[in-house]
């Protein structure tokens, strides 16, 4: 497997600074390989799992996503922060990550459950709501699995 090394080294992030963008930020890009070839990116909620460094999702159980992965389970995952603005200027530094890996369903349903509980930790603390979301949506959702193969940060500078 063949991954591309960033050109400009000096903005490298280091895999633990890559970890905790992925971990803090709630949401990312998700880029399949769609209909005729095409790119096909979407925005999505997503949970990293420290335990096996996996990132899952959740979503329906039909669509171009799920079509698109059905032909290929290549993918990337791309994460980037809100920025900060150095020295008050008007230009922002932004972190960035992106994953390249294989994406599969999680077919254990007390598994995928537990995900999108722990995903859903990352919009609200409230467990009455967790549960009934997970009670009346859970049926109908899928949990997919991104397992990591190559993973880049990176530092920004948008000036």
């Amino acid at each position: 497997m063949v991954f591309r090394d960033l050109i400009r080294k000096k903005q490298a992030l280091s895999e633990n600074e890559c970890i905790r963008i992925l971990t803090e930020e709630k949401r990312g890009v998700l880029a399949v390989l769609g209909d005729g070839g095409y790119p096909y990116a979407m925005p999505m909620n997503h949970w990293y799992d420290p335990e096996d460094g996996h990132i899952y999702f959740h979503g329906g159980k039909h669509g171009h996503k799920i079509d698109a992965l059905q032909a290929c389970d290549k993918v990337s995952f791309c994460v980037y922060d809100g920025g900060t603005h150095e020295n008050g200027q008007w230009y922002l530094d932004i972190r960035s990550v992106i994953v390249f890996g294989r994406m599969r369903a999680v077919t254990d349903k007390d598994r995928a459950m537990d995900i999108c509980r722990a995903l859903s930790h990352k919009f609200t603390a409230d467990e009455t709501y967790i549960e009934n979301e997970v009670k009346d949506s859970g049926p109908g959702t899928l949990v997919l699995e991104l397992i990591p193969e190559h993973m880049t940060g990176k530092l920004v500078h948008e000036r």
